[in-house]
């Protein structure tokens, strides 16, 4: 990773707080490291999907900042266990939406997306969950995939 114009490369790490998030982040740090780079660890967040008798819950029942709230806790915690004694310069944003959508997002302009696999889906996703699976056919950069 070289430099652009003037700024420092770029990493995108998904945080989800899942142990291959963190071993994700923690990854991405190390790489920063070795090439002067920065790091959006970033989470995204979504209401999540209520099944009432009555149809869907109506939006006033449902309070953001709680979900907000939540996923910048979740990134905040995963940045004080990953960078340590590091240098490094870790911002945190937190985005409402898909996951992958939001990742694939902020990695426009970054040099490297790294992502953990959970591989919880059927068989076809039995190496890498989902969301890793869908930043490395859709993102705009190089993608690495961590395992927990």
């Amino acid at each position: 990773m070289a430099e652009h114009n003037g700024t420092a490369p770029r990493i995108v790490a998904g945080v989800d707080g899942s142990p291959s998030s963190l071993a994700a982040l923690r990854w991405a740090v190390r790489q920063a490291e070795f090439t002067g780079a920065t790091v959006d660890a970033v989470i995204a967040w979504h209401y999540p999907v209520l099944a009432v008798p009555m149809g869907p819950a109506p939006v006033a029942m449902l309070d953001t900042a709680d979900f907000e709230k939540g996923a910048d806790e979740t990134v905040s915690n995963a940045i004080s266990a990953a960078v340590g004694t590091s240098r490094v310069r870790v911002s945190a944003q937190v985005k409402e939406g898909n996951a992958a959508q939001v990742l694939l997002d902020a990695a426009a302009g970054a040099d490297l997306l790294v992502v953990g696999s959970r591989g919880h889906g059927g068989f076809a996703e039995a190496l890498l969950g989902s969301v890793s699976q869908h930043c490395v056919h859709h993102a705009p950069c190089a993608v690495v995939i961590v395992r927990g």
